[in-house]
C-alpha cells in the first residue's frame, strides 16, 4: 500500500476508530525496520494513554487495516515528548522550550533549541540564545518539547510509587 492510500484510507478509517473510543489519532505511518513492516498508530487522550488503551483500539483496529500490507501492528502513545505535528500542537506548547531538527543545516546546523513562539503561515518561531530564529514548517524534520525532570522529581516519583506498592521507604 502506497503511503497516499496510507493517508486517503486507512487514517481516516483509524481517526473515526479513535473518536468513538474517546481517543485522539496522532499519527499513523508504515515504517520498514529490517527485513520487517510495522504499522504504528499513536493514540493520545488529555490524561495519558494506559496499556489497557492501547489493546482496547488494537483489537477494534485490526479488522480495519486488514488491506494494508505490514508484518507487525503497533498500537502506542506518541510519548511525553510527542513530537509537534499540527497547529494545535504548537499552540499547546507555546512559550516552551522545544528542540528542531532540519533537513538541511541553516548556519552549519540542524538542531536548534529555544523557546517556542508560535506557528502561523507555515513558519515556526523560535526565541533561541542567540536571537530569534524562523523556519519554514517544511524544512523541519522534527520538532518536539524538550523534558526536564529535576532531581526532586524523581526522589517525588519514587516515593510515589513505593507508596502505590505499599512500601513507602522508612523515615
Amino acid at each position: 500500500m502506497a503511503q497516499s492510500d496510507l493517508t486517503r484510507v486507512v487514517e481516516p478509517a483509524c481517526r473515526k476508530l479513535a473518536e468513538q473510543l474517546s481517543y485522539e489519532l496522532v499519527d499513523v505511518e508504515l515504517a520498514r525496520e529490517g527485513a520487517s513492516r510495522y504499522l504504528r498508530i499513536y493514540i493520545d487522550k488529555p490524561d495519558g494513554i494506559t496499556l489497557n488503551d492501547c489493546e482496547t483500539y488494537h483489537r477494534a483496529v485490526a479488522p480495519l487495516v486488514k488491506r494494508v500490507d505490514y508484518d507487525f501492528l503497533e498500537v502506542c502513545s506518541p510519548g511525553i515528548d510527542r513530537p509537534l505535528k499540527k497547529q494545535r500542537d504548537y499552540d499547546a506548547h507555546v512559550g516552551e522550550t522545544v528542540e528542531v531538527h532540519l533537513y538541511r543545516p541553516v548556519d552549519k546546523r540542524r538542531r536548534f533549541e529555544g523557546e517556542l513562539l508560535g506557528l502561523a503561515d507555515g513558519v515556526v518561531r523560535l526565541a533561541c540564545s542567540e536571537g530569534e530564529r524562523c523556519f519554514l514548517l517544511k524544512e523541519i524534520a522534527l520538532c518536539k518539547p524538550v523534558i526536564v525532570i529535576t532531581e526532586e522529581e524523581l526522589e517525588a516519583g519514587d516515593t510515589a510509587e513505593a507508596d502505590e506498592e505499599g512500601d513507602a521507604p522508612d523515615d
